[in-house]
């Protein structure tokens, strides 16, 4: 596993704040194996100079943010449990889903909001209830890696068969990322769908995220 140790004095916003980014600005050095220091997504072990634990995190050796924490608890391993688990709460917390529950068949749900969600850089809209599309966003190399787990998961959390990934490429290349746009699971959405949201009636094209008002 690689180990990030963090310069002196820099962990306090670890530490006191729990701030979920690692800058490289922030990083005195990397151990691990060649290979694994140039694995955007691989999990590391983060620890102050004088050894202290800190956290668990996602490597992503070509960011300006190298790595943006998992856990801040030693105990916590970082595998699929805890991805279906944070999915899953997710979901749950946002529309009840994960208990069976369906959502209306024209509005979007905010589903997944990154860090806020124990999941950094993940960002996941759900469109048309269980009959309609999850639209994801993987801004950061951690659910990068973990995509198809993170997919299952959500596929098992809300019943709705259709995953489509857009990407934000600005983003994607800021982080090292290939550009990928397509279907993850299910089928095609179309060029447009009519949802509602705050009240507000909108058309929106889910491959290109091009939204405008609907009369």
């Amino acid at each position: 596993m690689l180990i990030i140790t963090i310069k002196q004095g820099k962990e306090k916003s670890l530490l006191e704040n729990r701030q979920p980014w690692i800058y490289a600005s922030a990083v005195e050095r990397v151990d691990g194996k060649p290979e694994e220091k140039m694995k955007s997504g691989a999990t590391a072990l983060v620890r102050s100079s004088s050894g202290q634990f800190l956290a668990r995190a996602a490597w992503s050796p070509k960011s300006q943010i190298r790595a943006r924490i998992w856990s801040f608890d030693e105990n916590e391993p970082i595998d699929h449990a805890l991805v279906k688990r944070r999915v899953k709460t997710a979901v749950t917390a946002r529309n009840g889903a994960a208990n069976g529950k369906k959502t209306a068949p024209n509005h979007l749900i905010h589903l997944i909001l990154g860090e806020d969600d124990g999941l950094p850089g993940l960002v996941v809209d759900w469109f048309g209830g269980q009959q309609g599309y999850l639209v994801c966003q993987f801004q950061a190399a951690g659910v990068d890696a973990w995509k198809i787990p993170i997919v299952q998961a959500l596929i098992a959390a809300t019943g709705c068969p259709n995953v489509y990934e857009r990407a934000d490429a600005l983003v994607r290349k800021g982080e090292g990322l290939p550009v990928t746009n397509g279907i993850l699971a299910g089928d095609e959405p179309p060029d447009e769908m009519l949802f509602t949201e705050n009240g507000m009636r909108h058309a929106l094209n889910i491959k290109t995220g091009e939204k405008s008002n609907f009369r």
